[in-house]
């Protein structure tokens, strides 16, 4: 989730007419994600740079050609492999599914963190749709206004993601705030770009981590 791409300042987006996770069935979705905010063609690899517990970090994010069914929905596998300082320090994949309206949902992730000899020291993080009463919830809506808010995913103390859209740049551009109250004083901001999706992610308040899009291929 093109073209090369820098700018500045960053995170996800998302909500429902009611703004907030909801149950989501099969029922009308599809693994085709083609809202322009967030895209995700299959083939489609996003490298990222910038700097993540004071190490410098390469994201590669890979839409792949592979589908699951999460809770009744086909969801498109999106994989996505951390480098920090040269060496693989996690790998994730993320299930995205997309509705009618176009919103796209986000139905959880397995994730697991590497020690320096790619041995897996552990999978917190990892959540399902479905599974110990976790929900998926919106992670971009089909049309984003300003103010909007909502809750991008649902796991009870391990799985709180909300957003506020905080500006609109012209039809090119959103800007979102995300937090999470597992991570009080944490405060995220995310810039996505119409037909290439997110191009910058900042920690503006609790941390300084920064994760800039350098190529789409």
């Amino acid at each position: 989730m093109p073209k090369r791409t820098t700018l500045a300042l960053i995170l996800i987006a998302a909500s429902l007419a009611a703004g907030s996770a909801s149950g989501g069935g099969g029922s009308g979705y599809t693994a085709r994600v083609d809202n322009p905010w967030f895209p995700l063609a299959p083939g489609t690899t996003y490298v990222y740079k910038g700097v993540k517990d004071g190490k410098p970090s390469r994201d590669v994010v890979t839409v792949t050609h592979r589908t699951v069914t999460i809770a009744g929905a086909p969801c498109v596998v999106v994989s996505d492999h951390l480098y920090l300082a040269g060496r693989l320090a996690e790998r994730t994949s993320d299930w995205y599914s997309q509705d009618r309206a176009g919103n796209v949902w986000y139905f959880g992730e397995q994730t697991a963190e590497l020690d320096r000899h790619g041995r897996v020291t552990t999978t917190e993080g990892s959540w399902q749709a479905g599974v110990h009463r976790a929900k998926p919830g919106i992670l971009m809506p089909a049309h984003p206004r300003l103010g909007q808010t909502g809750l991008q995913e649902y796991w009870k103390g391990h799985a709180e993601d909300h957003y506020r859209v905080v500006g609109l740049f012209g039809r090119n551009a959103v800007l979102t705030e995300e937090w999470t109250p597992l991570e009080p004083g944490v405060l995220d901001h995310k810039l996505y770009v119409r037909g290439t999706g997110t191009v910058l992610e900042r920690t503006v308040k609790g941390g300084d981590e920064l994760n800039e899009l350098v190529s789409v291929r």
